[in-house]
């Protein structure tokens, strides 16, 4: 198992000269893995941050920023497409910076959420499958494997469950897409953490981390010892991913509700997510 965190809790957008100061700590931080959104494909040289990865000695992962023109389900056919070509470009980015796992809500812009007739929701996921099909066709070409993650209700209606992620994941059938969970979303949505984990069972190929505040992993009330038994029931042996936000997040600060600092410090919520992780997976 692989411990790592999002850049995201300590900067917003990523580059190329932060994460060279970042992954230099990250590694001292008692981390073995780091992961990098992309907000805009351009932030940072995907090339330079491969070479700065690799010479710290961390593995990599990177995670899409879905916003309102990167929607695959949109009504409007042209945010469809952009938002198949932000994920085209996410995969050949993740591709370069030496990733395999790409992951997020890859189907629908964080915070849009509207009421749906069990008829216009099948309908969506038709739409959504016949996007997912050949994009993960295409990562898979790239030797990127898609991560699929549900949210919680206030960020988006369409994907909260691990059911729901599971039936399309299903539905889409194809290696290189599978399930990303996160314990904040799932805190939520969830009625056993464990079953969700247990639900997505071999399909999960990344989990992110983070308390019921999106603080420091062990400072709230998630049920770690829930997540844990299910991680070892399913043999889980991918990366567990620190994911939370500094307020400079603009992008997704709003979708998110992240309005306040949710630790002492971003190294604060880091170092000591990683060590409660540590002790609680090892």
């Amino acid at each position: 198992m692989k411990f790592g965190v999002n850049t995201w809790v300590w900067t917003s957008p990523l580059t190329t000269e932060e994460l060279k100061t970042l992954a230099p700590r990250v590694k001292q931080g008692g981390f073995d893995w780091i992961e990098l959104p992309l907000e805009g494909i351009n932030d940072f040289d995907h090339a330079e941050a491969a070479a700065i990865i690799r010479d710290n000695g961390l593995g990599v992962s990177t995670c899409a920023a879905m916003g309102p023109d990167r929607d695959l389900i949109h009504p409007d056919k042209a945010i469809q497409e952009s938002g198949a070509e932000y994920v085209r470009q996410a995969i050949k980015a993740t591709q370069t910076i030496g990733a395999t796992n790409l992951v997020g809500p890859l189907y629908s812009a964080v915070g849009r959420t509207w009421q749906s007739t069990p008829d216009e929701r099948a309908r969506d996921l038709d739409l959504l499958v016949s996007h997912l099909r050949p994009l993960a066709e295409y990562a898979a070409d790239h030797g990127v494997v898609l991560g699929i993650e549900p949210l919680n209700r206030f960020e988006t209606s369409f994907i909260n469950l691990a059911a729901q992620v599971v039936e399309l994941v299903d539905r889409v059938d194809r290696p290189a897409c599978r399930i990303m969970l996160d314990t904040f979303h799932m805190n939520i949505e969830e009625p056993s953490l464990g079953d969700a984990i247990r639900a997505a069972g071999p399909r999960l190929c990344h989990l992110h981390s983070c308390e019921n505040d999106r603080g420091a992993p062990g400072s709230g009330h998630v049920p770690w010892s829930e997540v844990a038994q299910a991680l070892k029931d399913i043999a889980y042996d991918g990366p567990v991913v620190i994911e939370s936000f500094t307020p400079k997040v603009k992008s997704i600060a709003r979708a998110a509700a992240i309005w306040r600092p949710l630790a002492e410090s971003p190294d604060a919520l880091a170092f000591n997510g990683v060590a409660f992780l540590r002790k609680l997976l090892a």
